[in-house]
């Protein structure tokens, strides 16, 4: 029997997550914890609604079809503001705007790879690149990481193939937080082109990044569209998840190839989500500078309140972002042990095994906690009742 592409891969795992909560029921003085999903559970800020508003009912091309790769004015803030943060030249044409990060992930593994091709990413991972990876036809190849969760370039060159068409990386990390040192990035950058593969780099938390001023160098190769392929979210920076806003920076000839995927797919990003994306580059500089700080502090409070876990046996393994990632003292796997703790705690949040392959030990005792919708008070409550838990 033929199994679809579909078939190939595992049900989406922040669904499954929620599937837990079916039947439970949260006290008034224990009310639930969702420290499982990392996307932005507000709106966007009131100007930003305001002004998206205003782009409904007064510009009429915001309810038509628009370039396939995006709105000129959109790529080209991109191309200025990017080739100011990084120090490099990046030009709008190097620029492309699509429905979402993970489409734009999607749209670049459907330009570099065949059936049986291969992808090297650093695990755990992202849940959704592998996802897409399976439904490709494309082999997901596990490079582990070493202190900090920080992969090693020396190490995925052991792993280069004559079917490897790519490294993916994902800094600051999703899920274990971990902001990629520059020179890891400029070694994998040169272990790419060395074989003549593409080195994705998926930025998506990159205004969240605890370190000033560029957090790499590489755009300031004047070769850079050679190897490396950027991506990058709109859906963090401006609380425009449901609007789905993400972009591509490569080389004109790959977005020549982007392009014919989007037609097929989407025709068009959306229109109100890429105008309201221009507007919040625009104008929401402040606002997302304040964004930045409360997220740091939140990392802060993670630290700081950790040592009730760390007296019980649990260890903090990366923390940064969004997200930090843990190993737990218990004898079950975590797979297991997420469900309960939705009873037992109050705390829904996602096992290790979701982000590791099936043959990659490790997962069973770790979970990813998504901090960036509780605070302070629920950072140390949270701790608080993993602490306490009757295991």
């Amino acid at each position: 029997m033929t199994i679809s592409r579909t078939a190939t891969t595992f049900a989406p795992p922040v669904m499954e997550a929620r599937r837990w909560l079916e039947g439970v029921e949260h006290p008034a003085d224990r009310p639930l914890l969702n420290v499982s999903q990392a996307a932005p559970v507000d709106p966007p800020p009131p100007p930003l609604r305001e002004a998206m508003a205003q782009i409904v009912l007064d510009d009429p091309e915001a309810h038509l079809y628009g370039p396939v790769l995006g709105l000129p004015g959109l790529r080209n803030e991109i191309a200025t503001r990017w080739s100011k943060a990084y120090g490099g030249t990046i030009t709008d044409r190097q620029t492309a705007i699509t429905s979402g990060c993970n489409q734009a992930f999607a749209a670049t593994i459907a330009t570099l790879c065949n059936e049986g091709d291969e992808v090297i990413i650093p695990v755990p991972y992202y849940f959704n690149h592998r996802m897409w990876l399976d439904m490709s036809g494309v082999k997901t190849v596990a490079l582990q990481t070493r202190d900090g969760m920080i992969p090693d370039a020396t190490d995925a060159a052991k792993l280069i193939g004559p079917r490897t068409r790519a490294i993916a990386l994902v800094t600051p990390n999703n899920p274990c937080g971990a902001e990629y040192p520059a020179q890891v990035l400029q070694d994998f950058m040169t272990l790419a082109r060395k074989h003549g593969i593409a080195l994705i780099v998926d930025e998506t938390y990159r205004d969240f990044d605890s370190r000033t001023g560029a957090p790499h160098n590489l755009f300031q190769d004047p070769n850079w569209d050679d190897t490396l392929i950027q991506l990058y979210s709109f859906s963090k920076a401006y609380r425009l998840t449901g609007h789905r806003v993400g972009a591509i920076v490569a080389s004109p000839s790959r977005l020549a190839e982007v392009e014919k995927f989007l037609d097929t797919v989407t025709i068009c990003p959306n229109q109100l989500g890429q105008r309201a994306a221009l507007w919040g580059m625009q104008n929401l500089d402040t606002w997302l500078a304040g964004e930045r700080l409360e997220i740091l502090n939140r990392r802060t409070a993670i630290s700081e309140h950790f040592h009730k876990l760390e007296s019980k046996g649990w260890k903090l393994l990366g923390c940064g972002a969004y997200f930090a990632y843990v190993t737990h003292p218990f004898a079950q796997s975590s797979a297991d042990l997420a469900p309960r703790i939705v009873a037992d705690a109050g705390v829904l949040l996602l096992p290790g095994t979701m982000f590791m392959p099936n043959d990659v030990a490790g997962g069973e005792t770790q979970f990813r906690i998504a901090f960036a919708n509780i605070d302070r008070d629920g950072i140390e409550t949270l701790f608080d009742r993993l602490a306490n838990l009757p295991y």
